[in-house]
């Protein structure tokens, strides 16, 4: 690689790490970079998971007082991201990555849209369960399902945890933020697993965008947890609006 190129890719797992720790979907900030450089498709689909799993810790890391009194919920939900991302990586390996491509950006809409009427959506599942309860069967299922698109694929994996979280889970949005880092860091580390051992990997590429997602993730908390809810709410409807036209565009 050129020094050019290793400043690219770095410089990209800067912004996706920042981008995964507030909202997520750095993913296509680093993919197409690796692309541009003449990465192979499914070998730069597998180093930037790999590579971004550092900047993932990193987040959670910057995100542990949040994560203070969700252990259990963390290991109900963590269980299923977890399966869901062991079905993701197989499928990748066993299927092209373009197989999802058609249907990402309508997902992506789709969970910019409940995160947008998330209030509503949480007053009336609220009406029908016992105060604080939650609708935990329902939402591992959800997760799981996240986490097989998490382990295929990945773009956006964290917009779409966060509405799910925002709607099923009566907490603050900030909590579920960190809880959102804690259940993607499951999924793309499970999935990392199995690319070392199963996928061609480019570790010159993995460890540029570890290096660079690690600082991100410190940054992103350092700048997410200073934003009031309705912010954060905004800016993950935004940031999702956009990515999802983005892909719609090619």
């Amino acid at each position: 690689m050129t020094p050019i190129e290793v400043l690219a890719i770095a410089a990209a797992g800067v912004a996706a790490g920042t981008i995964n720790t507030i909202v997520g979907s750095g993913s296509l900030i680093t993919f197409p970079t690796l692309l541009a450089f003449g990465v192979p498709p499914v070998v730069a689909n597998v180093s930037n998971t790999l590579g971004l799993v550092p900047g993932g810790a990193s987040g959670v890391v910057g995100y542990r007082r949040e994560l203070s009194g969700q252990r259990r919920r963390a290991l109900r939900l963590g269980a299923a991201a977890v399966a869901g991302g062991v079905t993701g990586a197989i499928l990748l390996l066993a299927f092209p990555a373009s197989t999802f491509e058609r249907v990402v950006p309508y997902l992506i809409l789709l969970a910019c849209a409940l995160v947008a009427l998330q209030p509503r959506l949480s007053r009336a599942l609220a009406r029908r369960r016992p105060d604080g309860a939650e609708h935990s069967w329902a939402l591992a299922l959800f997760v799981y399902l996240t986490g097989i698109y998490g382990g295929y694929f990945g773009a956006a994996q964290g917009v779409i945890l966060i509405s799910l979280l925002a709607i099923f889970v009566p907490d603050d949005l900030q909590r579920l933020n960190g809880l959102k880092n804690l259940l993607t860091l499951f999924v793309n580390g499970i999935a990392a697993v199995l690319f070392i051992v199963l996928a061609p990997v480019s570790w010159p590429v993995v460890a540029l965008v570890a290096a660079g997602s690690i600082a991100g993730g410190q940054i992103g908390a350092a700048v997410g947890r200073r934003l009031p809810p309705l912010v954060l709410r905004i800016a993950i409807v935004v940031v999702g609006t956009f990515v999802a036209v983005r892909m719609l565009a090619g």
